[in-house]
C-alpha cells in the first residue's frame, strides 16, 4: 500500500534546505601547526637557540658577495691576514709557500657557509668546521663540493668537539663569541680542543657606546648591511672580559689588533683602536 505524504513534513524539510546552516559551506579545518625545526646539538650549554634561529633565517645566497654576509666576505681578508701573519711566526711557517698551511689541523668554531673554512684549505690545512646552523651547513657543504674541497663540516658545539680525543694545532673562533650562551664554557672549550703548543684566535665586537652606534644602529637599522637583530649589543664582550677567561686557563694575548670599516673605501683595516670590532690571538704560557 502506498504511503501517503504528509503535507507538513514537506514543508518542514523544505524550510531546513534553505535555512542559513544548511547553506553554509563545510568549515575549513585549520592546517596543523607545525613547529620549525632548530638545530640545537643535545645537552649543550654555549649555544642559543634564538641566535641559531637568527642565521636560519637568512634569506638568499650565503656566498653572493653582495648579499646579507657581505660585510662578512668583505672582513675576511683582514681576517686571513692576521691569521697568516702570527701562524708564520708562531709556527714557523714558510710565508712564501702555496699550501701554507699543510699538516697543520684547524678548528673553524661557527664556521657558517664556510667564508673562512674554504681560503684556509686552500692554503693546506686539514679544516673541521662546526656550527649550530643546519643552513649555513648545508650551504657551506655544497660550495665545498663545488670547489672540489675537502672540509669536514659538522654539526656539532664546541663541547662535543673538546670531549673527543683529538686535537688541533690551531682553534679559529671569529664572529661567534657575542652569539654563544656561556662564553666561559665556551672559550675553555677551544682551549681544550688545542694542542699543547696550539694557537687561539677570536674576534667579535666590544661593549662600548662606539659599537653600539656602529654595528646596531647605522649597520642594523639605518644603513641595513646586516640583517636586523643579528647583533645584541648586551652579548658584546670586552677584550678584558676575554682575557680574563684565558687568563684562568693559563693562556694569553700574544697580539689584538682592532677592526674598523672605512664607508667611503667600502674596506675593513687593522686599527691600534678597540672601541668596535677587534681580533685576537692568544698562546697557552
Amino acid at each position: 500500500m502506498e504511503k501517503k505524504s504528509n503535507p507538513a513534513k514537506k514543508k518542514a524539510a523544505k524550510k531546513m534546505e534553505n535555512s542559513p546552516a544548511a547553506k553554509a559551506k563545510p568549515a575549513k579545518m585549520a592546517p596543523p601547526v607545525v613547529e620549525k625545526l632548530i638545530s640545537v646539538m643535545p645537552e649543550s650549554e654555549t649555544v642559543n637557540v634564538e641566535q641559531v634561529n637568527t642565521f636560519n633565517d637568512y634569506a638568499g645566497d650565503p656566498w653572493d658577495e653582495s648579499g646579507s654576509l657581505k660585510p662578512l666576505h668583505q672582513l675576511n681578508p683582514i681576517r686571513l691576514g692576521f691569521i697568516k701573519d702570527h701562524l708564520t711566526r708562531i709556527k714557523k711557517l714558510d710565508g712564501d709557500a702555496g699550501q701554507l698551511y699543510k699538516g697543520l689541523n684547524i678548528l673553524d668554531v661557527g664556521c657558517g657557509p664556510g667564508i673562512l673554512s674554504e681560503p684556509l684549505a686552500r692554503l693546506g690545512a686539514n679544516v673541521t668546521g662546526i656550527d649550530a646552523s643546519d643552513q649555513f651547513l648545508k650551504a657551506a657543504q655544497e660550495h665545498a663540493q663545488k670547489q672540489d674541497l675537502s672540509i669536514d663540516y659538522q654539526l656539532a658545539s664546541i663541547e662535543d668537539i673538546a670531549k673527543k680525543s683529538k686535537k688541533y694545532d690551531v682553534v679559529c673562533a671569529l664572529e661567534v663569541v657575542e652569539h654563544v650562551d656561556n662564553v666561559d664554557r665556551f672559550l675553555q672549550s677551544c682551549m681544550n680542543s688545542l694542542k699543547d703548543d696550539g694557537v687561539l684566535f677570536v674576534s667579535t665586537l666590544n661593549r662600548t657606546f662606539m659599537s653600539y652606534l656602529k654595528a646596531i644602529i647605522f649597520a642594523e637599522n639605518i644603513l641595513k648591511w646586516v640583517p636586523t637583530g643579528t647583533h645584541d649589543w648586551k652579548r658584546f664582550l670586552t677584550p678584558a672580559e676575554i682575557a680574563s677567561i684565558l687568563r684562568e686557563n693559563d693562556f694569553y694575548f700574544t697580539d689584538l689588533k682592532g677592526i674598523d670599516f672605512h664607508p667611503l673605501k667600502q674596506q675593513w683595516h687593522l686599527t691600534t683602536s678597540l672601541s668596535t670590532n677587534y681580533i685576537g690571538c692568544a698562546v697557552k704560557r
